[in-house]
């Protein structure tokens, strides 16, 4: 008997080939396939199968019904901001379009994020966000780009929670696979624009004195020039 731990991976491993079969159009809209057919295709029980199905329709991705199968969904019924559902789209197709969109949705609320949390962020989550920054300069030099990017990860999180807004709170992890999209596809270089963590130190001292106005602007310009550089296929945040 396979154990559980086997069979959570078996179950991510065919959730994720078919959420990217589905996001790169290898099963275009409409499209009507069967748990046999996914059984079969990735060697998994019926049963591992249809919890990946699950998932995915869960997602809005996929509509399941009786003596008709597994339908496959428009794009228009995907839940877009699910995080897996966003990495799924990072890796296949146009990678840049798709993080040219979740820049303007950046821009929707982490500028005002950052300025509710230069009205509510407590000491504690101050200094969280000013050692984030001194880590991305020390990883910006390096070149380590992966630590850069725990660091980057831990700046944002603590911002969105320091707006005391759960609403705010809850698209960490959409910003999440932002940022990792850039780093694990190549489009950030070696070292890391030095004025977009000058930005950051300046959200960071923003929200430390209280200053909502200049929390805001700073992220904005976070948001732009991270926006201008996957454009230009480098830089920045």
């Amino acid at each position: 008997m396979a154990s559980t731990s086997n069979v959570s991976v078996l179950h991510e491993n065919v959730l994720t080939a078919l959420g990217t079969a589905v996001v790169s159009g290898r099963y275009p809209a409409g499209q009507v396939i069967n748990l046999e057919h996914v059984s079969a295709e990735h060697d998994v029980s019926r049963s591992v199968a249809r919890e990946a199905v699950r998932v995915l329709e869960s997602m809005g991705m996929v509509a399941s019904r009786r003596r008709v199968g597994i339908t496959i969904q428009p794009p228009e019924n995907w839940n877009v901001f699910d995080p897996r559902l966003i990495r799924w789209r990072l890796d296949s197709g146009d990678r840049a379009a798709q993080l040219v969109s979740l820049s303007e949705l950046r821009r929707g609320f982490e500028p005002a994020a950052a300025a509710q949390a230069a009205r509510r962020a407590d000491p504690h989550q101050c200094r969280i966000m000013a050692a984030a920054v001194s880590d991305m300069v020390m990883h910006g030099r390096s070149g380590d780009l992966e630590s850069y990017l725990q660091a980057d990860k831990v700046f944002h999180r603590t911002l969105l929670e320091a707006s005391g807004n759960e609403m705010f709170r809850a698209l960490y992890a959409v910003v999440a696979e932002v940022l990792a999209g850039r780093t694990h596809h190549g489009m950030m270089p070696a070292a890391p624009n030095p004025a977009a963590i000058a930005l950051h130190d300046e959200v960071a001292r923003s929200i430390r004195l209280r200053d909502a106005d200049g929390a805001e602007r700073a992220m904005r310009s976070i948001i732009d020039e991270a926006a201008s550089a996957v454009a230009d296929d480098g830089g920045g945040d």
